[in-house]
């Protein structure tokens, strides 16, 4: 594979965090945008960028025609705990499995990623980190925004960059030996503890596995209030990071028909069917690995991912509110009542759980909320009824000046418009910066950035 060779190179974001884990900190700009602008190879890693080739389920039709289409694997490296990371592009140019389209990113397209994969980050979802964002000069043109528009390129880092549709397409050719090494190849860097003394046994043990790491994820989405907008097959990845970001959405309010995108006509992806839609996606995992396993096995492993969520759900809201499990049955009884109050009263998404942060010990601090009615209702009685028979978690770092605010840190469709608005206008990235310096106010209040 070549890069595409950009007339111009701006480097508008790094993040010079994820870098310091990876070994990459002490790049200069002019040696950042050699290796991430123009992909001069990393020392050590691959001489030549990779485009994978994939199948997958688009709106649950499957389309064989598929591979990585304006982006590549560019180097493999280790982070600072010996794990296996992937940096991949979008916006890299063309490969062979473009599709007559130009393999570039709107600019706005690298933005809209380096706001969801922060904020997620900050929210404690497990995703890929937007690594880097460099402007390349070209004008594009895009049916779904003003044209023509900015360029860039994105660099990623994940974990992995293998898919479910990795497996459809060797299912898809009946590449017995072909699925079996790459089934291996997973348990290998991925997942070494799934390693069994047959393939069969190692084969159900990686997809109970890969449940466990989408349940969560799933189970995290709902509390973040996030969309992730197009959960194809080929947008679900091995290690169960969040990650292929377009039409995303955050909810302004609990709505379980809130769809992120606007092709989505059906709802198929909305807030409310996600956990429903990864289950199904995992079904076709589970039918890719039949050639290798025993059906009862691949079945038994399956049959966990429900399981796995219905856990993961109450943990991920009980970590948001920074409070202490009183058992599934109180955490289960403690989310219906939250979730009844959201749907009757609309109340904004994250200020009540901004609100709420440490349950009771945050009762005065929500006092003085913009929605300081609502907590007085009688909707809200049930939810304060639990909240008291809930212990506030270790650190829940209430002093920090994040929660001093009135208002937490959004980023609904309206701000995401409010920050890329003075850029295409005027070049004004104070707004993107700003937005940055929020979120990791916010990720260090909640303890996950440093």
């Amino acid at each position: 594979m070549a890069p595409a060779d950009f007339p111009q190179h701006i480097l508008r974001y790094r993040n010079q965090r994820a870098a310091q884990t990876v070994g990459l900190g002490g790049l200069s700009d002019t040696e950042w945008l050699d290796h991430f602008g123009r992909f001069h190879p990393l020392e050590g890693s691959f001489p030549k960028p990779l485009a994978l080739r994939y199948h997958g389920h688009q709106f649950q039709n499957y389309n064989p025609d598929l591979g990585d289409g304006r982006g590549f694997l560019f180097a493999q490296l280790l982070d600072e705990k010996d794990r296996l990371l992937d940096l991949a592009t979008k916006g890299s140019g063309q490969t062979p499995w473009s599709r007559q389209g130009d393999g570039r990113l709107t600019l706005k397209g690298g933005v809209r990623e380096v706001l969801a994969t922060t904020m997620l980050e900050a929210l404690g979802v497990d995703t890929s980190k937007s690594f880097s964002l460099i402007e390349t000069g070209e004008s594009l043109h895009r049916g779904d925004e003003p044209s023509p528009t900015r360029s860039a390129v994105l660099v990623r880092l994940s974990h992995s960059h293998i898919r479910i549709g990795t497996f459809q397409r060797q299912a898809h050719l009946q590449d017995v030996d072909a699925l079996s090494r790459l089934t291996a190849h997973v348990i290998e860097h991925y997942y070494p503890d799934c390693a069994r003394e047959t393939m069969a046994a190692s084969a159900a043990a990686l997809l109970e596995a890969v449940c466990a790491r989408v349940a969560e994820t799933g189970a995290k989405w709902i509390a973040a209030g996030f969309v992730h907008g197009v959960l194809n097959t080929d947008n679900i990845n091995l290690t169960g990071e969040s990650f292929d970001y377009g039409p995303w959405r955050f909810l302004p309010h609990y709505d379980p028909g809130f769809a992120a995108a606007y092709f989505d006509q059906t709802g198929l992806y909305a807030f409310g069917r996600q956990p429903d839609v990864l289950a199904w996606n995992l079904t076709r995992l589970a039918e890719c690995l039949l050639p290798l396993g025993e059906q009862a096995d691949l079945e038994r492993a399956l049959n966990t991912y429900f399981p796995a969520f219905q856990r993961a759900l109450p943990t991920a809201f009980l970590a948001r509110l920074g409070l202490v499990s009183e058992g599934a049955e109180a955490d289960a009884a403690l989310l219906e009542t939250l979730f009844k109050f959201m749907a009757s009263s609309k109340a904004p998404y994250e200020q009540v759980l901004f609100d709420w942060r440490g349950g009771m010990e945050s009762a005065a601090r929500a006092a003085k909320s913009p929605i300081a009615e609502l907590y007085q209702s009688d909707a809200f009685a049930p939810v304060r009824a639990r909240l008291v028979a809930f212990t506030p978690a270790p650190r829940l770092n209430l002093d920090n000046s994040y929660f001093k605010r009135a208002q937490p840190r959004t980023m609904l469709i309206d701000e995401v418009e409010a920050i890329w608005a003075p850029i295409a206008a005027d070049d004004d990235w104070c707004g993107f910066e700003k937005a940055l310096t929020e979120i990791a106010d916010m990720g260090r209040a909640y303890g996950h950035m440093p």
